[in-house]
């Protein structure tokens, strides 16, 4: 995902502590996204940052909802997402590494851009599959699925019958 200059916070001038940032995105955060899942939405973000004079722990806390597609009736789907996430920046890195949780800065850093760790705690707040609530889908579609849904009852396998009597068989 391509860095949003707005999620770019200067810790340089931040006094050791905690510090409280609000985020709001809108269209312009999804169509930076690229990504046909998520073609908008309306997601409040607050950011709380600790600084010391080694580390930048940032809880990044997203409440809001998605504009989706349902994954039932490929109707549009305005789905309810809450995500939490912290992310930890060192700030005196020689060395560079990134273990997901853990990330150095270079020595001269004086800012982080935090567009890509948003656009993350959204990704893990979605489940896999998103629908609509029961009976809230597009009734033609339903009324598709229905015609077409097959009704039969699954016969069994008769090997399997004769696999449960060699399991029944007293040695």
């Amino acid at each position: 995902m391509d860095a949003l200059k707005e999620h770019t916070i200067a810790f340089a001038g931040l006094k050791d502590g905690t510090h409280t940032f609000q985020f709001q995105l809108g269209r312009p955060f999804f169509d930076a996204a690229g990504e046909e899942e998520m073609q908008g939405g309306d997601v409040a973000v607050e950011v709380t940052m600790d600084k010391n004079p080694t580390l930048l722990v940032v809880e990044i806390t997203a409440k809001g909802t998605l504009d989706l597609l349902c994954d039932h009736c490929n109707a549009p789907l305005a789905f309810a997402v809450e995500g939490n996430q912290t992310q930890v920046f060192r700030l005196t890195g020689e060395e560079k590494y990134d273990d997901g949780e853990l990330v150095s800065l270079e020595a001269g850093a004086h800012s982080v851009n935090l567009t890509h760790y948003i656009y993350e705690c959204l990704r893990l707040a979605l489940p896999i599959r998103h629908v609509h609530p029961p009976g809230e889908c597009d009734p033609e579609v339903v009324k598709a699925y229905e015609r077409l849904r097959v009704q039969h009852e699954p016969t069994p396998d008769p090997r399997w019958g004769v696999l449960d009597q060699l399991k029944n068989q007293q040695p």
